[in-house]
């Protein structure tokens, strides 16, 4: 195992793996395994299994993004792959947590009670606001790998300057040339529209059958016919500015390890936008960057 990306949720990872995808020296696994969090128990060769590299393959990673958060993790990494390379992809953590959320919103899996998932009073120690504890959570692994092994990335660099991104990656995993062209599309696309739970409650003993042939013509007309888009609820201002005091130790203590990947959203802020509707998205929350300049959110990917 050559790297591991471990997070964070929300942060474009997917955007990262697919940008390294395509090149053919660099392989990785599809989906996320979360071997080293939630599937340890299956062994090293059910891990092995799930990576099928070729005569052209340099460099073999992976991506889990639970990696980050549990924390066994990152004990189980140092034990079985010494010498790995770590990458961290991450964004502002106001921002982050909202987005995780309405994803869960966007699958039926959380209620539109806002509060209740993203108001520090309650949730300090759930996912939405945990898994943003940068810091807190980075304190394992630096406690276990050398800090040169750990490649810390701002998510919000990936707006102004994506190869940049790939070619830190590039030399951080020793690869030693320029990576293809990132992936230009969004990865996961929050306004595009979905079927309505109780429907794909109804289709899920189906999915075996389906999948296989979701991106055929007629399934995907009928998709178009039933889907519509969703409205997610606003991030009011009072939680935003909670969710910023929550943060601001994290986000110091992060400085100690790179001030510079922190540097676009070291400085919290939120705005009477963020209360503007459904319409906000993902993203509603914005970032305060240098002397005063805002710029909005990205695109929610993971």
């Amino acid at each position: 195992m050559d790297f591991l990306i471990i997070g964070a949720a929300k942060c474009a990872t997917t955007w990262l793996q697919r940008s390294l995808e395509q090149n053919p020296a660099i392989h990785m696994p599809g989906p996320e395994l979360h071997y080293f969090s939630r599937e340890y128990h299956r062994g090293s060769h059910w891990f092995r299994d799930q990576f099928d590299p070729n005569d052209a393959t340099r460099l073999i990673g992976e991506k889990s993004n639970s990696y980050l958060t549990q924390p066994e993790a990152a004990g189980r990494i140092a034990r079985d792959c010494p010498g790995v390379k770590l990458i961290l992809q991450m964004r502002d953590p106001v921002q982050r947590a909202y987005s995780d959320y309405c994803m869960l919103f966007r699958r039926g899996e959380v209620s539109g009670d806002i509060r209740r998932y993203l108001d520090p009073d309650i949730a300090a120690e759930e996912r939405f606001l945990n898994d943003g504890r940068y810091a807190h959570h980075l304190r394992r692994f630096y406690d276990l790998f050398p800090s040169e092994d750990i490649l810390l990335l701002a998510y919000e660099d990936i707006r102004t300057a994506p190869q940049d991104q790939l070619s830190k990656v590039s030399r951080h995993v020793g690869f030693g040339e320029e990576l293809s062209p990132p992936v230009q599309q969004r990865v996961k696309d929050k306004e595009a529209p979905v079927v309505p739970r109780g429907l794909r409650q109804v289709l899920a003993p189906f999915r075996p059958v389906l999948d296989p042939i979701r991106h055929s013509w007629p399934l995907r007309t009928l998709r178009g016919a039933v889907a519509r888009k969703v409205a997610y609820p606003p991030l009011p201002t009072d939680i935003a500015e909670k969710m910023t005091d929550f943060y601001l130790k994290d986000v110091e203590q992060l400085r100690a390890y790179n001030p510079e990947v922190c540097r676009p959203w070291t400085k919290l802020q939120t705005e009477g936008a963020i209360e503007s509707g459904a319409g906000a998205g993902f993203d509603s929350t914005q970032v305060a960057v240098g002397a005063g300049a805002v710029v909005s959110g990205g695109s929610g990917n993971t």
